[in-house]
């Protein structure tokens, strides 16, 4: 009976390490833009995304900033989280928003080649400055810059909780946070 468990053990053990190797993300081409000229530009020139698709992942960013971006009660609060001039008001933002709600301004767009080669289907993530100097997106990812070309998660892409209609953040609920773009561990770099 002693030979029958450790046989059983063994097999488990290759069955969790099987099963673990075999969840590594997807890496997928990403590309970050400061603007849809920018996005456009690298289409005709290097032809990870075409021009369509730019406009396309653009239009997404912006539904994906209305919906997602991180909301604040005043404009000091979103000024120390995305610095001096960098933010503006839900009501700008958005029809039936809030002119009492603040919100970042977008500072560019991450997109994604989801299917590898041409005809690839893009997907993208708004892009907001940090106090610090760096770049996120909603979800508090950060990215040493709003340009540049890497390999990424296709988890990056995934839809963001939708922060519209809920109670925006106060200076206590940014503290308990650690703040916009902390609270999250994922750390980027792009080369230009």
């Amino acid at each position: 009976m002693r030979r029958r468990s450790k046989k059983v053990a063994l097999s488990i053990v290759g069955a969790t390490a099987f099963t673990l190797a075999g969840c590594a993300e997807e890496q997928i081409d990403a590309q970050a833009f400061p603007d849809l000229p920018s996005c456009v530009k690298a289409a005709e020139s290097e032809g990870l995304f075409s021009t369509e698709e730019c406009r396309v992942a653009v239009a997404e960013a912006q539904t994906l900033h209305v919906e997602s971006a991180p909301r604040y009660d005043s404009l000091t609060v979103c000024e120390e989280q995305h610095g001096k001039g960098a933010c503006g008001t839900e009501q700008a933002a958005a029809e039936g928003g809030s002119g009492s709600i603040f919100m970042p301004l977008l500072a560019g767009y991450l997109i994604g080649n989801m299917m590898r080669g041409t005809g690839g289907l893009a997907a993208s993530q708004p892009m907001y400055r940090t106090a610090g100097g760096r770049f996120a997106t909603p979800g508090g990812t950060t990215y040493s810059g709003n340009s540049g070309r890497g390999q990424l998660g296709a988890g990056q892409f995934a839809r963001p909780p939708a922060t519209r209609g809920l109670a925006p953040m106060t200076r206590a609920t940014v503290a308990s946070r650690g703040g916009f773009g902390r609270s999250n561990t994922g750390r980027r770099s792009y080369g230009g």
